[in-house]
């Protein structure tokens, strides 16, 4: 006869498998990182089309939680093929020498119910920068998790940008994400 207190423990062992997951992100349906600043006083928001990264999420103990993530720079898309040539030139991202930008967490809190903090590397075209993303997470399909955030950058302490458009592109770059996790 198994015990009370063995089928109890049982289940929280269980319950805490259930809420333990590690995904694999990617550009699919529904995912997105894109890129906000404003050009000439209007607010530009441009994605990224290529990205890849993964989470290792677990809600019971957020602080075992992981996060990698990489952009690639040249797959930022204005839209235009002429303005996506330039930013992928040596003087804004470089994307030839530079190809990925990457956030590696190097810690992470628990916030409030649903949100927690991502501290980590930020690596952008040779320059290393420490960041505290706030992240909140939500229900997913198929038991997975939703993670969206944001968080803002210099563009100049990264060394991107041609002089010839100083005072037309602010400094200051919001990047976004919206990234969904299945279960596998």
């Amino acid at each position: 006869m198994i015990k009370p207190r063995t089928l109890f423990a049982a289940g929280l062992l269980l319950a805490g498998v259930a809420l333990a997951a590690d995904f694999t992100i990617g550009p699919a349906a529904g995912n997105s990182v894109t890129a906000t600043f404003r050009q000439e006083g209007v607010e530009v928001e441009n994605p990224f089309t290529k990205f890849t990264g993964r989470i290792a999420y677990d809600a019971a103990r957020v602080e075992a939680s992981t996060a990698m993530f990489e952009v690639e720079t040249a797959s930022f898309d204005f839209g235009d093929p002429g303005y996506n040539e330039e930013v992928r030139k040596k003087s804004w991202f470089d994307s030839a020498t530079y190809p990925k930008a990457k956030f590696q967490s190097t810690a992470v809190k628990a916030g409030t119910a649903g949100a927690f903090t991502a501290t980590g590397q930020l690596t952008l075209k040779g320059r290393v920068q420490t960041l505290s993303v706030p992240v909140k997470v939500s229900a997913g399909a198929k038991g997975g998790f939703v993670f969206d955030g944001s968080f803002t950058i210099s563009r100049k302490a990264f060394g991107i940008g041609d002089p010839v458009w100083e005072g037309v592109v602010d400094d200051k770059v919001t990047i976004k994400f919206h990234l969904t996790g299945d279960r596998k």
